[in-house]
């Protein structure tokens, strides 16, 4: 069943790191290559542009913040560290930015449109796909604002806790202790989930 793949994915990335070793297009871009910076840009900008829209900016508005971002990275690159991930950064510049434009606890809209994942036929497994992806954003949108975007990036980014610190200007223990309390928080609100839809079958 859908919800249980969801629930053993969740589990699963607890504990991952997937980082990109941008290394050569850190070093090509502080150098001024541009074929770099625009390869970098394509990279990130999918999954930048998906966080922020998410975290509830609007779409015109996430374009907006993401080129003052890439920019920003532009007109800096001679101060690139080659040692220190450049899509933390990219993705530090454009979150911080993101904060204050939004008030960052503001609830999803009931009517949000969240992707359905292959394989979801039936009308009840969509209503019951996107009131589970609603519960988890809600859940996140609650949390205190650095546990959240611990989770932001370490969860749906996949970044690495190293990269995550760099990302926030924290160390790595602390991306770890927010990590655990966020999953927790996800955890519990997802077995109360579990057991309300169960009961709603019986």
């Amino acid at each position: 069943m859908v919800i249980n793949v969801l629930w053993l994915l969740l589990i699963l990335f607890a504990a991952s790191g997937i980082s990109l070793d941008d290394k050569e297009l850190s070093r090509k871009i502080r150098n001024g290559d541009h074929n770099a910076f625009h390869k970098f840009f394509d990279i990130h900008y999918n999954s930048l542009f998906r966080l922020l829209v998410s975290r509830g900016l609007d779409k015109a508005s996430a374009e907006d913040l993401i080129q003052k971002a890439f920019v920003i990275i532009w007109e800096k690159r001679a101060d690139i560290d080659e040692e220190k991930s450049l899509r933390a950064y990219l993705f530090r510049t454009a979150y911080t930015r993101m904060l204050n434009e939004i008030k960052y606890n503001t609830r999803f809209d009931d009517d949000a449109d969240f992707p359905q994942p292959e394989g979801m036929e039936s009308p009840e497994d969509q209503a019951q796909y996107s009131q589970l992806m609603k519960t988890i954003h809600e859940i996140v949108s609650n949390m205190p604002k650095k546990r959240s975007m611990v989770f932001d990036f370490c969860f749906l980014q996949q970044f690495s806790y190293k990269e995550a610190a760099e990302a926030m200007g924290v160390n790595v223990k602390t991306v770890e202790n927010h990590m655990g309390l966020a999953l927790k928080e996800v955890r519990t609100a997802l077995k109360e989930f579990r057991s309300e839809n169960l009961s709603d079958i019986d």
